[in-house]
C-alpha cells in the first residue's frame, strides 16, 4: 500500500486533478486469491475540499474500452463511505488493464486511474483437495480482509491437521444465486469459501457427504458437524459442502472397440438415376389451386345467384307501401269532396271583419267611423 502511495504521488497533482489516468501494477498469479483494496481516503486528496470533511466517494471499474470486468475479478463496495475490493482468482495467465473510476458523491467529480494485471503461472500445482463451504453470517467485505481470512483459515488447519491449506478464492453468495437478504441487523447474505490442500480431507468432512446427513438437510433439518469448528466466528451451513478430490484430473475417455466386419465393406454408388420432380410438383401446386378455385366458385354463386328471397322480400316490401300511400290518397279525396259538398254558410271567425255584439260585418279597410269600434287587432297596426 505504501509503495501505490509514492508512486501515485510521483504523477504531477494537476494532472489527477484533470481526470489522469494513473498507472498501478500488480501481479497475481492463477489459482490464488488476490484481493486489492481501495481506500477512500487515498482519493481525498484528488478532489477540492472546502469544507475540510471526507467526501463520500464511490468506486467503479471495469476492463478498458469495455463495460464490464473479466468474468474471475470483481469489485464491491458496500457504501460510499466503506473500502472497495477488487478480488478474484485468476484462470489463466494473461495482461488486463482494468480502469477505476472514482465519483464524488457531493461534488460530482470523478478521478480514473489504470490498474494493470500480470497475471503469473501458478507457481505450485493446484492443490489436490479442495472444500468449499458457505458462510452463513457474514458479506464478502467482511471475509475478503487479510485478518478475516486467516481467522477462517487457522480453525480448519487445526482440523485438518495440516498447515498447508490455503484459500483458493472467495465469492459471494449472490453471485451463486443466493437471494438478496431482508435489511434486518445482523442478516448476511453469505459467503462462499474455497480452500486447497495437499492432505487428505478429515474424516470430520466426509460425513457431510454421507446419505443420512443429505436426507436431513432435504428435510430442512441443519446438522452441526466438526466440533473443531464450533468455538470459531463463522457460522458453516454443512448442507453446502463441496469437496473435489484432484480436480486437476480428468476422466479417463472410455476404450474404443473396433468394429468387426464380416466381409469386404461395399459403399453404395455415387451414381444416382436422374429423378423425376413433376409429379410432385403437380401434387404440392395444383391441388390448393384447384381448392382455392372451387371455393372462388362456390363463394360467387351464393353471393350472386341465390338472391331470389331478397328479391321477393323488397317486391313484397314495395307493394305494401303502394298500398299504403293509395290509401292515403284515397282518403285525402274523400275528405276534399265531402268538404266541396257542405251548404252551411262559413262560421263568421272567417269573415275578414265581424262584431261579436252587433254581428255587423265591414271591410276592415273601412276606418272612417268611431276608432273605438275599430276591432283590436287593426288599432294595433
Amino acid at each position: 500500500m505504501a509503495s501505490r502511495r509514492v508512486a501515485r504521488l510521483t504523477v504531477p497533482l494537476w494532472l489527477c486533478l484533470l481526470g489522469c489516468l494513473c498507472d498501478q501494477n500488480v501481479y497475481p498469479s492463477v489459482g490464488t486469491l488476490f484481493v486489492h483494496k481501495l481506500e477512500p481516503e487515498d482519493y481525498q486528496q484528488h478532489f477540492l475540499n472546502k469544507s475540510g470533511q471526507p467526501h463520500p466517494i464511490n468506486f467503479r471499474a471495469n476492463l478498458l474500452g469495455f463495460p464490464d470486468l473479466p468474468r474471475w475479478l470483481r469489485c464491491t463496495q458496500r457504501s460510499p463511505g466503506d473500502s472497495a475490493y477488487l478480488y478474484g482468482s485468476p484462470t489463466k495467465p494473461g495482461k488486463h488493464t482494468i480502469e477505476v473510476t472514482a465519483y464524488n458523491r457531493n461534488t460530482y467529480e470523478i478521478f480514473r486511474e489504470k490498474i494493470i494485471f500480470t497475471i503469473l503461472p501458478a507457481a505450485d500445482a493446484p492443490p489436490p483437495y479442495e472444500a468449499e463451504f458457505l458462510v452463513t453470517n457474514v458479506d464478502v467485505e467482511e471475509m475478503l480482509p487479510p485478518e478475516a481470512r486467516h481467522n477462517f483459515q487457522v480453525p480448519l488447519q487445526d482440523l485438518w491437521n495440516t498447515q498447508r491449506l490455503s484459500v483458493l478464492n472467495v465469492t459471494s453468495a449472490l453471485d451463486k444465486g443466493g437471494r438478496v437478504p431482508l435489511p434486518l441487523p445482523g442478516l448476511k447474505e453469505g459467503v462462499f469459501v474455497k480452500v486447497g490442500s495437499v492432505v487428505p480431507f478429515p474424516e470430520c468432512l466426509y460425513e457431510t457427504q454421507k446419505p443420512q446427513i443429505r436426507q436431513q438437510c432435504k428435510e430442512g433439518m441443519k446438522p452441526v458437524l466438526c466440533p473443531k469448528l464450533l468455538p470459531s466466528d463463522f457460522s458453516i451451513d454443512w448442507c453446502n459442502v463441496t469437496m473435489v478430490d484432484e480436480p486437476g484430473s480428468s476422466p479417463s475417455p472410455p476404450s474404443l472397440v473396433p468394429l468387426e466386419w464380416d466381409g469386404e465393406f461395399n459403399p453404395p454408388s455415387d451414381e444416382l438415376g436422374e429423378t423425376d420432380f413433376l409429379p410432385g410438383y403437380l401434387l404440392t401446386m395444383l391441388i390448393p389451386i384447384l381448392i382455392a378455385l372451387l371455393l372462388c366458385a362456390l363463394l360467387s354463386y351464393i353471393m350472386c345467384c341465390r338472391r331470389e328471397g331478397v328479391q321477393k322480400r323488397d317486391a313484397a316490401t314495395s307493394d305494401i307501401q303502394l298500398v299504403h300511400q293509395q290509401s292515403i290518397f284515397n282518403n285525402t279525396e274523400e275528405l276534399r269532396q265531402m268538404a266541396d259538398n257542405r251548404d252551411v254558410p262559413r262560421p263568421l271567425s272567417t269573415l275578414p271583419m265581424f262584431n261579436v255584439r252587433t254581428g255587423q260585418r265591414s271591410s276592415p279597410m273601412d276606418l272612417s267611423g268611431d276608432s273605438a269600434h275599430v276591432p283590436l287587432i287593426l288599432s294595433q297596426h
